[in-house]
Formats: structure tokens, C-alpha cells, sequence
């Protein structure tokens, strides 16, 4: 007899953490699966869990009912349910955290419960996973990798990373151009911030804009490698002394050789978030000022901030495709009795790009950093090999049109959402 005339009950999705170009998509991959499999309902949380720890949740059947809701979703950034940075405590410190969490599932009738995210959700399926065996429960939890950091362990890549790195070689390219029609009289140096506060993947994907019509940027500086700002100035005065126009990319998350972090330089913002996390910014707002005080060149400070996470209109097609893939994977691995594990994407091949999935034990993963490969960054620390190059150009191939409406793309989104926060 099959699982499904066994009577199959229900799944819960949630996503968690920063949002991608790409999460929804996965989101689509688990939907569409679990349909297919038989389950009868697909709940999706609120805020992750932390809104399902405050009843928030709702049935996705009831908004994905046609082909082109699972399109439009696909296409639309950001975390469609909503996302949260919440740490589960250890079981022993509240078990009674755990007891909820459970009673809610057992009411709702779940059978699998899938998490998007990175490294910090990962923490939440492990320890979800093993509450489930200690306390016998056949709830099934899979994690389903996102993150535009690349950061986590035992993946070729995360879905999301190839859509934002596009966007920063697109980006950077288009800053490059605009120096070009500048004439300042002891020239300019634009420093780029990119997101990555320890693992440089997405600032190094700035060497993306490089080509027959780019040179790309002048220098790529990442957290993996040791700041020092002295050298940084330096460095900039050589090359204006080549060019007119200079543009550096930096990591948010590069630091001094002690630890401290740029940004802390120039910035007094305090917040920490839920998992220990400091808000990291204005390294680069502080560089220009420094590049200003000791060299007198005009400077500008550019931080792409969220734009790199939410730019749907510059999508990989490779990245959404992958992403809707792993989620699909992540809810067959929990259907045929996987649990504690994450979907990894295993790369067969560099050209033809082609890869393939798998599941890895969350243990492994959870609270686990990639770093970009020390031999993958030149001798001085001041840009990326052709090694990297060859790593990243698959990921960024090919177009997602969006669904455009009077000019501006479409987007699926939650009627009545602001009433469920």
C-alpha cells in the first residue's frame, strides 16, 4: 500500500533569516511537492518560528491556486511568509518551549516540517530534530539551504548567493561606468560595501563586472584576510596616480588584525541580534573619510544594502531554478523519512555547469561558516584568482523576465499579511 492510502496528513514550511532573491522560489519547490505527494495541507509560518510559536500561520493552498501564483511567486523577492531571527534555547534550558512547539504540530497534523534558511535555521532543525527523537515524535524535519552569504558547510553553493552575486557584477560594472564620465582634479575613489560579515563570497563577486568592456574593480577586499587601513590608503594613492577613477569593493565584515571590525570605527550603532550578531555598517562611509583626511580626493560611499537581496529584476535563472529544486528535494527527503538533515547541492561539473542535490546531516552544518578558499584570494590580499571566476560565472547564468504590470514587476504577496504581524 502506499504512503499516500496510508493517509498522509500535512507539512508546515517556514522561512528564516535574511531574505533572498531566490527563497521563494524554494518556497514554490516545496509547495508544488508536497501537493504532488499527497499531502492534504501545506501550512506556511508567519515569521518562521517564532510566529508559529504565536499561532501565526496560514494554508498556502488558499493563496498558490493557480500556475501563475507559483510564478509569480518564483519571481518575487524577499521572504513571501515573512522571516524572524529567533534561537531556539538548548532543551535542557526550556523544555517547555519544545512541549509547545510540538503540541502546535500535533494539532495542526504535520508530518514534515521544512525550514528555509542558513546557518542559523540549520540550528533550528537540528534541534528540533533531536527533540523529536528523545520525545518520540515521527514529525520529519528537513532544512532547505538559502543564504546570499554562501556560507554554508558541505554545499557547492546556496540558493540565492548566484542572484545577488549577478546583481553585484551588474552593479559594480555600472559604477565603473559612471566614473568614467567624472574629471575631478585629484580624482575620485568610490569604496562599494557589500554584505558578508565573515565569509567574502558576495564582496568577491564583484570581479564579476570584469570584461572585454570592464576592467572591474580596482581592488576586492574580504573579511577572510586581515585589514589594514594604512596599506588601504596607500594603495589608493598609487592607483590615482594611474587613473582618474578608482572603485574598491569591501567586505562589511572586514576588520583590523585584532579583530576589530571597520565599521566599528566610524560607527556607534550597538545592535546585536538574537544570535550575538552586531549590525555591521558604514565601513565604507568610514574609509572615504579617511580616504578624504589623508589623500583630499573626492570619495563616495556606496552601500548596497538590501538592494543585493531583493533585486528579483536581475535574477539568475540558474539560481531560481536551483532553488526551487532544493525545496522540492527537501520535501521528497522528509516524505521518504529523512530527518535532521539539509538539502545540499553537489556540483558535477564546471562547463557544462551541471549539478545535482543530496541530503547531509544537520550536525554537520548547523553554526558551521564556509570561508572563501585562502587560495582563491591573490598573495596580497587585495583581490580574487581566476579560480574564483571559474567557481562563480556558472551560478549567474541566464534571465528570469519578471510578469511586468504597467511598467513594474508583479509580485505575489499575502492579502491581509499586515494583519497577521
Amino acid at each position: 500500500m502506499s504512503k499516500a492510502k496510508k493517509g498522509k496528513r500535512n507539512v508546515i514550511v517556514g522561512q528564516s533569516g535574511g531574505p533572498t532573491a531566490a527563497i521563494n522560489s524554494s518556497l514554490a519547490g516545496v509547495f508544488r511537492t508536497a501537493k504532488d505527494r499527497g499531502y492534504k495541507k501545506v501550512y506556511g509560518m508567519i515569521h518562521g518560528i517564532q510566529g508559529l510559536l504565536e499561532g501565526r500561520y496560514i494554508d498556502l493552498s488558499e493563496h498558490i491556486q493557480t500556475g501563475l501564483d507559483a510564478e509569480l511567486l518564483k519571481r518575487t523577492p524577499s521572504a513571501y511568509l515573512g522571516t524572524c531571527r529567533y534561537k531556539l534555547p538548548d532543551i535542557s534550558d526550556n523544555k517547555e518551549l519544545y512541549d509547545k512547539i510540538f503540541k502546535i504540530l500535533n494539532d495542526l497534523e504535520i508530518d514534515c516540517f521544512i525550514y528555509i534558511g542558513g546557518n542559523d535555521s540549520m540550528d533550528t532543525i537540528k534541534k528540533l530534530s533531536d527533540y523529536a527523537i528523545v520525545f518520540g515524535s515521527d514529525i520529519r524535519f528537513v532544512g532547505c539551504p538559502k543564504t546570499i552569504d554562501n556560507d554554508l558547510a558541505l554545499t557547492d553553493h546556496t540558493p540565492g548567493y548566484g542572484s545577488a552575486a549577478k546583481y553585484i557584477g551588474t552593479s559594480i560594472k555600472e559604477i565603473i561606468r559612471d566614473g568614467f564620465c567624472l574629471e575631478t582634479p585629484k580624482g575620485q575613489v568610490c569604496v562599494v560595501e557589500i554584505m558578508g560579515r565573515n565569509a567574502g563570497w558576495l564582496t568577491a563577486s564583484a570581479v564579476l563586472s570584469k570584461g572585454e568592456d570592464c576592467d572591474g574593480p580596482d581592488a576586492i577586499y574580504l573579511p577572510e584576510i586581515a585589514f589594514d587601513v594604512e596599506k588601504f590608503v596607500d594603495k589608493c594613492k598609487k592607483l590615482l596616480e594611474k587613473k582618474k577613477s578608482v572603485v574598491v569593493a569591501v567586505s562589511e565584515g572586514i576588520h583590523t588584525a585584532d579583530g576589530t571590525y571597520i565599521s566599528e570605527m566610524g560607527n556607534t550603532t550597538e545592535y546585536v541580534d538574537a544570535f550575538g550578531h552586531k549590525q555591521l555598517t558604514g565601513t565604507a562611509r568610514y574609509l572615504c573619510d579617511v580616504l578624504s583626511k589623508e589623500i583630499g580626493c573626492k570619495t563616495r560611499a556606496i552601500e548596497l544594502s538590501t538592494l543585493q537581496r531583493a533585486a528579483s529584476h536581475c535574477a539568475s535563472r540558474i539560481d531560481i531554478l536551483e532553488a526551487y529544486e532544493v525545496g522540492g528535494a527537501a520535501m521528497k527527503a522528509a516524505d521518504e523519512g529523512d530527518s535532521g538533515k539539509m538539502v545540499v547541492i553537489q556540483r558535477l561539473s564546471d562547463d557544462p555547469y551541471q549539478a545535482g542535490t543530496e541530503v547531509k546531516d544537520v550536525h554537520k552544518i548547523a553554526n558551521d561558516e564556509r570561508l572563501v578558499p585562502r587560495e582563491w584570494i591573490t598573495e596580497d590580499g587585495t583581490y580574487v584568482t581566476n579560480e574564483f571566476i571559474t567557481y562563480v560565472r556558472p551560478l549567474i547564468q541566464g534571465d528570469v523576465a519578471p510578469i511586468m504590470v504597467d511598467g513594474i514587476p508583479r509580485h505575489l504577496y499575502v492579502p491581509g499579511y499586515h494583519e497577521l504581524l
